[in-house]
């Protein structure tokens, strides 16, 4: 089908890539500062194991995990090298984004200044995570979405499918904007660009490409529903209260202006009335996410994209009231509060000021230390029964941090029955001997599987910062009540 609705202007490349470089050097001079998030810990040893899925996620993030520390090193800097690239790479689509909504130059500009000092992009550009390169593939989809209702070709189908095959196989969250999506569209129209068997042909290539993850979820009695479930379970209360607070917090508080305008610019507009529908997908997708119960991050991605909508109106207002110290001060302010809250600038001593707000900064602090501790417990184990004992972590995190640091201590590497850890390695049934727990609280579930339990340490990160693993128990028993083998089915834990 041939364009049927006028070409954009054109792209401004230099500056904006000048935009995605500044980000990229800020996150590089900081990624090494810390240390390594506790979901880093995980996709590290899940690197290690390589799947077409895991218990909690498909493989892409530990895939990129290895590649990034095999050619740049197992430290923080190194595993996080893909993931500035990926928040560099943001930052360049949604000026793209922008520029499909007939934003000019300055407004693509302002477009990729907006989305390098927001808080959500700066988080995720700063740690290897899985909402790191979800967020890239969801403003990717995005904008082949737009290009698609922009133009009414229906060979975007095909892009859309190939990204969106991809993203299923980093996150199964795709799923939600895009429903919201066709939603919005069977709501308002165009209605044209579902008829057409390129539509057909889009989900075959994207079905394609995720099929070895949904078969191996299928094969493994789909654990990340279970996984999924638990979260909504556990978390969905809070994350429903917290939803609208954090939605504003985390992207920024001062980006407000500009999302509002570019969902008014969207709704109201008669030369954008082809757009009409990407504004209506961000209600949409909130009430999705609110009915399941996900965190509030899951609808950021689509703020981003009514951020790009809004950056020509605030050109123009700025443009006609002549405010534009107004303007800076406010990206400024925007820069240096995103950049406190997200980036690791404060001393470590100080992070508890940050954690009301992002706990995830004090879940990159005192994994060392955690192991030090481990190993002075472990050391009260009689060296004979050593050969015989079994080290079990209560999460991932923990069970990762002992990976990565225990072998320096002479431990053994863990045991723990969080998420793939439990498919990963199992205590045999000769490891009889002592039994070192490490808990975040103590869990008569788990030592009732064990004979004569006593606490014999604490966790202390010894900067004083209040994060989950602070205070951790660390009990020692004297035995597995029965072998492993039969054990094993009572310490799984997906969530």
């Amino acid at each position: 089908m041939s364009l049927t609705r006028p070409a954009v202007p054109a792209f401004a490349a230099a500056p904006v890539a000048a935009v995605a470089v500044a980000l990229a050097a800020v996150l590089t001079a900081l990624s090494g500062r810390y240390g390594f998030h506790r979901d880093e810990l995980y996709f590290l040893v899940a690197g290690d194991h390589l799947a077409w899925g895991y218990v909690d996620q498909p493989p892409l993030t530990p895939l990129l995990a290895r590649i990034s520390t095999e050619i740049f090193g197992s430290t923080p800097m190194g595993l996080r090298v893909i993931s500035t690239i990926t928040g560099a790479a943001t930052v360049v689509v949604v000026a793209l984004i922008a520029r499909e909504f007939g934003s000019e130059r300055r407004a693509q500009i302002l477009a990729a200044i907006c989305a390098a000092v927001s808080g959500f992009v700066l988080g995720v550009g700063h740690m290897a995570s899985t909402a790191t390169y979800d967020l890239l593939a969801w403003m990717v989809i995005s904008l082949f979405a737009i290009k698609l209702l922009r133009t009414g070709d229906g060979r975007w189908w095909i892009a859309l499918g190939l990204a969106t095959g991809i993203a299923l196989q980093n996150k199964y969250l795709v799923v939600l904007p895009l429903a919201a999506l066709l939603i919005a569209v069977l709501i308002l129209g165009p209605r044209s660009v579902l008829r057409s068997w390129w539509l057909a042909a889009g989900v075959l290539v994207a079905a394609a490409i995720a099929a070895p993850n949904l078969w191996w979820q299928a094969a493994h009695d789909w654990p990340q529903l279970t996984v999924a479930g638990g979260i909504s379970e556990d978390d969905g209360t809070e994350n429903r209260i917290m939803f609208i607070p954090l939605q504003i917090l985390q992207l920024s508080p001062f980006l407000v202006p500009v999302w509002i305008a570019g969902f008014l610019r969207l709704w109201r507009t008669p030369a954008l009335r082809w757009a009409k529908p990407v504004a209506l997908t961000y209600p949409v997708l909130c009430v999705l996410v609110l009915a399941l119960g996900g965190k509030s991050y899951y609808a950021l991605p689509v703020l981003l994209v009514l951020v790009a909508a809004g950056c020509q109106p605030t050109v123009d207002w700025v443009t006609t009231t002549g405010r534009r110290t107004l303007l800076a001060v406010g990206l400024v302010l925007t820069a240096l509060t995103s950049a406190l809250f997200t980036l690791p600038v404060l001393p470590a001593s100080a992070v508890n000021f940050v954690l009301p707000v992002n706990q995830e900064q004090g879940e990159q602090i005192g994994w060392p230390e955690l192991v030090d501790d481990v190993a002075q417990a472990w050391q009260q184990i009689p060296e004979d029964q050593r050969s015989r004992a079994v080290i079990f972590a209560g999460n991932y995190g923990e069970a990762g941090a002992l990976v990565k640091y225990g072998a320096a201590h002479g431990l053994p590497a863990p045991a723990s029955g969080h998420m793939s850890f439990y498919d990963w390695s199992r205590p045999a049934d000769t490891q009889t001997g002592p039994v070192l727990l490490v808990e975040l609280e103590r869990n008569p579930g788990y030592e009732n599987n064990f004979n004569d339990c006593n606490q014999v340490g604490t966790v202390d990160n010894r900067k004083g910062v209040d994060n989950e693993e602070q205070g951790t128990s660390l009990v020692l028993c004297a035995s597995p009540k029965s072998p492993w083998s039969q054990l094993w089915p009572n310490l799984r834990q997906f969530y």
